[in-house]
Formats: structure tokens, sequence, C-alpha cells
């Protein structure tokens, strides 16, 4: 038996073809919405001086500012995405009535 409860039904194959078109533009306007919250966050967050977040690449910065940098957008990617992704599933699931994943 699993541990965790089932929530949602399992979709029909129909149901995650349809849903295929919306996953696609949610992710880009998930991804446009990410950076810019980024954006925003990284000055706050990031102690450099520029308007710019560090590059892996860019030698002037140390080695910690580019990890910090790559640890704040990694999350906030990630965390828009899943909300997006779980929303939008649940919005599909109450216009058509079935769950568009599993």
């Amino acid at each position: 038996m699993s541990s965790r409860p089932q929530v949602e039904d399992s979709g029909s194959k129909a149901a995650r073809i349809l849903y295929k078109p919306w996953g696609v533009v949610g992710s880009l306007l998930s991804a446009i919405l990410a950076r810019k919250i980024f954006t925003v966050v990284a000055h706050r967050v990031i102690p450099v001086d520029t308007d710019d977040p560090p590059k892996p690449l860019e030698s002037e910065y140390r080695l910690r500012e580019v990890v910090l940098t790559a640890l704040v957008q990694g999350a906030i990617f990630a965390v828009v995405k899943a909300l997006f992704q779980r929303g939008s599933a649940r919005a599909f699931q109450r216009w058509t009535g079935e769950w568009p994943g599993d």
C-alpha cells in the first residue's frame, strides 16, 4: 500500500494530448514570470554591485556569489513551474473532468 494518498484520478490519453499545448504555453509563461521574479529577488539577495547577477564564466565574481545566484535562480524557477503546472492541471480538470497527468 502506498504511503501517499491519491488525490487526483489518473487521466486518459486524450486528456494528456489535449493538455499538451496548454502545458507548452504555460511553461513559456512561467519561465518569463520566474525570470522577472528572479531579477527582483537577485537585486535584494545576491551581494553584488552590478545590475546583472553573476554568471559562472565571469571571473570577477567569487564562487560563493555564483553558487548563490544559481541556487536562488533554480529555486525560483522550480517553484514557479510547479505552481503553474499544478494550478493549470487543476483548472483543466475542472473544465474537462479529467486529470491531465499520470
